[in-house]
């Protein structure tokens, strides 16, 4: 089956198209600045296999005409990869909140929608953009089934303890408040590719793993997981909760919010683009949200004092939640990095262990800075480690197309 993984987001549209038969991805690309200054300077950065890459300057105004040449793109004449829409045969979609209600990937129907519908209180950047996504496909591929991939579902295996906050109670059971995690696709993916080499490799079943998975690029979170099965995630309600990020705050004192507002006269709306969107490394560094620039200007002559402070602190902000997941799990069996920043800097890799040796963990230097990405796993683990440091490269479009197939032919609905 040829399955189309579309991941829209609040200006853009990422999509790759796979042919699961074969795992092959058959194209892959990018629909930028969708409905920025009304679409009129949107941009598609299309990559067939085999063939050039094809850009293009066109008017996208919303993500249905955004789609719609994504669509193009794929059947074009010169740049196509396949000769008909017909040749699809499922569309799989991230979708950003899911709330309690979805456990796991579901086909998509009118009950589905309205529940996606119904947690934009929750993603309002995110979630309308998913709908937008759904209801494009729906009316250019008809009957092609589509399927959603939520990225709170698999942190829905938390136990109370760990989800709830201390809050009165009814905020929970009447508006839903309560912590649900993000980036859950990842999240499961290097999970099942640890799980998988742990028992290969060091005879551990897999109800007895203990594994904690690092997520670390524009946005980053952490994930406690016993068993294949995640008990504990660093994102909450929202994904601004948890570890310093590119431009999230992470973790901060909530009277912090009030304070501001009082002082600097800020409005709600305000406040929530400082946190989401001003902070985190480019908050601290004041350089940017990059890591790669913030880096460079921490190892500049002379450094960049700020930048080094946001390296810290994102490290050690890191190095507190290993320690936390490390007691919740009562022990350690590997930890796991990925993502943008996880896969490709061995600095920070190299950084966020150094005071975790006392739960076992040490990386070998020169197996952290010479890494096989090429490979589903790569051990950084010095000889005398007892703990398994890995880097995964995450692969989110593989596990929703895989999802997808598997949701297909099982008929599942919500």
């Amino acid at each position: 089956m040829i399955v189309l993984v579309i991941n829209c987001g609040s200006s853009s549209v990422k999509y790759r198209l796979i042919d699961m038969d074969t795992h092959q991805v058959l194209a892959e690309g990018l629909a930028d600045r969708v409905s920025v200054n009304s679409g009129t300077d949107a941009v598609l950065k299309h990559r067939p296999d085999g063939r050039p890459d094809y850009v293009a300057e066109m008017p996208m105004p919303d993500h249905t005409v955004a789609i719609g040449h994504v669509l193009e793109a794929l059947t074009h004449p010169e740049h196509g990869v396949i000769e008909s829409l017909d040749q699809i045969g499922a569309v799989g979609h991230r979708v950003l909140h899911g709330g309690e209600k979805f456990t796991s990937s579901v086909l998509i129907d009118e009950a589905v929608t309205d529940a996606i519908e119904d947690c934009i209180k929750f993603g309002p950047l995110h979630n309308p953009a998913n709908l937008q996504g759904i209801r494009a496909c729906a009316e250019r591929l008809h009957t092609v089934p589509q399927v959603a991939v939520f990225d709170t579902e698999f942190h829905q295996t938390m136990p109370q303890k760990a989800f709830l906050y201390g809050l009165p109670y009814e905020y929970y059971t009447d508006l839903g408040v309560r912590r649900y995690g993000f980036h859950g696709t990842s999240h499961r993916y290097v999970t099942l590719k640890a799980t998988e080499w742990l028992e290969a490799e060091k005879g551990i079943p897999v109800e007895d793993q203990r594994v904690i998975t690092c997520h670390l690029g524009n946005g980053c979170s952490m994930a406690a997981v016993a068993g294949g099965k995640c008990v504990d995630t660093s994102m909450g309600l929202t994904p601004l909760e948890g570890l310093l990020m590119g431009t999230r705050s992470g973790d901060l004192d909530p009277a912090i919010l009030p304070f501001l507002q009082n002082e600097l006269n800020l409005s709600s709306e305000e406040t929530d683009r400082i946190l989401n969107k001003k902070s985190g490394l480019l908050g601290v560094s004041g350089v940017s949200s990059d890591m790669r620039d913030v880096k460079a200007a921490a190892f500049a002559d002379p450094p960049n004092a700020r930048a080094v402070a946001a390296i810290e602190v994102f490290c050690y902000r890191i190095t507190k939640y290993f320690g936390a997941y490390a007691a919740a799990l009562g022990g350690v069996d590997a930890v796991v990095f990925t993502a943008g920043i996880g896969e490709n800097e061995p600095l920070i890799r190299e950084l966020v262990p150094q005071n975790l040796a006392f739960i076992g963990i040490k990386i070998d230097t020169d197996k952290n800075e010479h890494l096989d990405l090429d490979a589903d796993v790569v051990d950084i683990s010095a000889p005398a480690s007892t703990v398994a440091a890995l880097v995964i490269p995450t692969n989110e479009e593989l596990m929703i197309a895989s999802d997808t197939v598997a949701t297909v032919a099982a008929g599942v609905k919500a």
